[in-house]
């Protein structure tokens, strides 16, 4: 028995040496492997806080890249914009290119770009691991310490108050007889740029599910520009297309940048101010910019719209309809506008921006987008340009002309490249019955019908514009003062009005030429009222069986002052052609009407307008 429990002592000791053996050498590679982490000699100290110092340096320089340029710390590669969305995929902000979270490409589909945590954190980790080796050690090699250290590895995490950054690369100090070593690097950063980023999916988001810009953006189109409409007037109602469109933009810029969330980073001024909170609690300072200098599309269509100016044409002064008692000019204008707004996160010194599109398509928000698109299903036709096309471009002398090409398929305009001495070959999408698109400096826009999949060559004749400088006289008295219309309707329409533009481009062709002129007027019409009556279905049973009534209502029209009255003009066909253009001067003639003082009167001038024509003299 004593033999026996004398071989189990024997086995339990070796067992008790084992682990203090294991032990030992753990803590042995342990304290190696951290040495200096608590027992770095004095002497050396110095030499890992500065690398620590210089860790914090360049992790602040990410943290500063990432938070002005939208979380990217290396910007995604450049895309160009083009005239059917003049975004590419980076803004320019005072001269820093922030990418877009959501923007149209350049054939106009939409594209979101936002970035995700892991990825601001690689992007942070890759900045602060390339630029390391610029930590200038100069000050200790004079002190005859000889450093060593290996490539580092560099992992970082976002925090809503700090960013904490671990740097695995093993530095090695060594003077005389003394050393020292380090494996890890840690340091902690006191910054928001977590936080933000969260703040800034937050409200990418909200704009994402209830389009809060489009809607203000909607409603600054309404109130600053004629969309719908009815004037209650004798005259065309007329307005000037860039002044429309500069008051637009102007209203844009200031209303955007309104524009608060709800928190208490601001004092309103009155009650309206309410108007331009964002229904969305933010505990940091967020702000919205725009610019109008900024790419933005503005295009305006309608019945009536030319590159000058935007008409409503009167209903009530045609023959036959003076029975109306009063004229009225309906307006019905479309607009398609985008435009980028930067979104700014911002306290003391430290900022996260990030810039979206605004998208209104034909008066229309464009349609709420999921947070996350599958760009998988977008197809772009541009990148798939597989076939062969020669394009020839001449003037109508058959000379050459070196043009921008482009080719229209659906609703997808692709950049081709520009002819060589009139030539181009290269490729275009497949597409049945798109169109070539020829722009040339000094020639009008040409759209040919094209399809690619059955022709590979095409010849396009250019028409030149010609810069022409009108002069209107009147009765044979040169037309100074008032207020002239002058249209050109053909396939190119052209407008102005006199005197405040003089010049119009004009190429060769047919057109219906049409003069007004219009004069003060103390025409006013009374007040009045009409009744209306319509059907309406009948109430209960016979209504169920489709059973009408009549159903009469009052109309008040109320009293209205014509302020501006057709006093002379008429009209002409003509055909311009190049030898008469070259001028670059075009003298129009016409005749004046009696001044209208009764909606009668006013109503026999437009029907002697349309008997009255229009000489047309060219040259100095």
């Amino acid at each position: 028995m004593l033999k026996k429990a004398g071989k189990k002592g024997q086995v339990a000791i070796f067992v008790i040496v084992a682990i203090v053996i294991v032990a030992a050498i753990g803590i042995f590679f342990l304290v190696r492997a951290n040495i200096g982490a608590s027992n770095i000699p004095t002497e050396f100290a110095p030499v890992y806080s500065y690398y620590e110092s210089c860790i914090t340096f360049e992790t602040k320089a990410a943290l500063d890249l990432a938070g002005s340029q939208g979380g990217f710390v290396q910007l995604p590669a450049l895309e160009p914009g083009s005239a059917y969305a003049p975004f590419s995929n980076q803004l320019n902000f005072v001269g820093l290119n922030v990418p877009y979270w959501y923007y149209l490409t350049s054939n106009g589909m939409v594209k979101q770009n936002v970035p995700s945590q892991s990825d601001m954190e690689k992007g942070i980790a890759d900045y602060v691991a390339a630029h390391l080796d610029e930590c200038d050690f100069s000050q200790f090699y004079a002190q005859g310490m000889t450093i060593n250290y290996s490539k580092p590895s560099v992992v970082v995490n976002l925090d809503n108050s700090k960013t904490s950054v671990v740097v695995s690369s093993s530095l090695s100090v060594s003077r005389n007889e003394s050393s020292a070593r380090r494996d890890k690097h840690s340091v902690d950063i006191n910054t928001k740029i977590g936080k933000f980023y969260t703040l800034a999916k937050e409200i990418y988001a909200e704009e994402q599910k209830n389009q809060f810009l489009e809607n203000y953006t909607m409603d600054t189109l309404f109130l600053n520009a004629p969309v719908d409409g009815v004037e209650i007037s004798c005259s065309p109602k007329v307005w000037k297309s860039n002044e429309v469109a500069s008051q637009l933009l102007t209203a844009l810029e200031n209303n955007i940048q309104s524009i608060k969330f709800q928190g208490n980073y601001y004092d309103l001024k009155n009650k309206e101010d309410k108007y331009f909170v964002v229904p969305k609690t933010v505990d940091e300072n967020v702000n919205l910019l725009y610019s109008k200098q900024w790419p933005t599309k503005l295009e305006i269509n309608g019945d009536g719209v030319d590159s000058q100016l935007m008409v409503a044409k009167t209903v009530g002064n045609q023959p036959g309809l003076g029975v109306m008692g009063f004229c009225y000019a309906p307006y019905h204008f479309v607009y398609d506008l985008s435009f980028p707004v930067m979104v700014q996160i911002s306290d003391n010194n430290e900022l996260f921006q990030f810039p979206m599109a605004v998208v209104i398509d034909k008066n229309v928000p464009r349609q709420s987008n999921a947070v996350s698109i599958d760009e998988t299903k977008t197809f772009d036709l541009c990148s798939g340009m597989n076939q062969d096309l020669s394009a020839n471009v001449y003037d109508i002398n058959l000379n050459p002309v070196d043009a921008d090409l482009s080719f229209k398929c659906f609703d997808q305009v692709c950049p081709l490249g520009k002819t060589s001495n009139g030539i181009f070959n290269g490729k275009a999408p497949t597409c049945l019955n798109g169109y070539l698109i020829t722009r040339a400096d000094g020639f009008v826009e040409k759209k040919d019908l094209i399809s690619t999949n059955e022709q590979n060559s095409i010849d396009v004749i250019l028409n030149k514009n010609y810069n022409e400088s009108i002069e209107l006289y009147v009765d044979g008295t040169r037309f100074t003062s008032g207020n002239a219309i002058v249209l050109f309707n053909g396939a190119n329409s052209v407008s102005t009005t006199l005197p405040d533009n003089s010049n119009v481009m004009l190429a060769e062709g047919s057109y219906n030429l049409s003069v007004y002129i219009y004069g003060n007027s103390s025409i006013t019409i009374p007040a009045s009222t009409k009744t209306q009556c319509t059907k309406v279905p009948q109430s209960g049973i016979m209504g169920f069986f489709g059973s009408t009534k009549e159903q009469c209502y009052n109309i008040d029209v109320p009293e209205t002052s014509i302020e501006s009255a057709l006093i002379g003009g008429g009209q002409n066909e003509v055909y311009l052609l190049p030898s008469d253009l070259e001028t670059g001067k075009i003298k129009l003639e016409v005749s004046s009407l009696p001044v209208p003082t009764t909606m009668d009167q006013l109503q026999n001038n437009f029907e002697l307008f349309s008997t009255k024509g229009v000489d047309l003299q060219y040259g100095p």
